[in-house]
């Protein structure tokens, strides 16, 4: 089962889990990772930040990153869901989470989710500032751990 969800209300984690949990007797695994927006970049205090996403064409893309990590691993539901509009420090952006028989898998699977949807999903982040605004721009990070992935550096498991 997946689930793929972008929204500009906020979404509550527990119940994030709990999709992933209930009625599923088959996985030992759950992994989630919740993003939030944080409260200083680049040296300087973020009062808010500002999403921007290409319907349409953004869900289509996280549904091709959901299932490309289901090809990888064993990852029997993975729920993906990401906030759009105005947001503050603290408020959670993103909900990445994947249940599998395994840990590893499941470990593996939400990670490589995480990776890609940072570098692939149509998001456009625009952060607030005291010194005013600017748009974000994707960092180097970003691309290496994307660069481990495709040179196999991280092995998939589908047993």
């Amino acid at each position: 089962m997946r689930v793929i969800r972008v929204q500009a209300e906020a979404f509550d984690i527990q119940q994030e889990y709990d999709a992933l949990c209930t009625g599923n007797r088959e996985d030992g695994a759950v992994v989630f990772f919740v993003g939030r927006v944080r409260d200083m970049n680049d040296g300087d205090a973020i009062t808010g930040l500002h999403l921007e996403h290409y319907p349409g064409m953004t869900e289509k893309t996280l549904a091709s990153i959901a299932e490309r990590a289901a090809q990888r691993w064993l990852l029997n539901r993975i729920r993906i869901t990401h906030r759009f509009g105005e947001l503050y420090p603290a408020d959670a952006i993103v909900f990445v989470g994947v249940s599998s028989p395994h840990r590893q898998a499941a470990f593996d699977g939400a990670a490589f989710i995480m990776d890609h949807l940072k570098t692939e999903a149509t998001f456009w982040k625009k952060e607030k500032t005291p010194n005013g605004n600017r748009w974000v721009t994707s960092r180097d990070s970003d691309q290496q751990r994307l660069a481990h992935w495709q040179q196999g550096e991280i092995t998939d498991e589908r047993d």
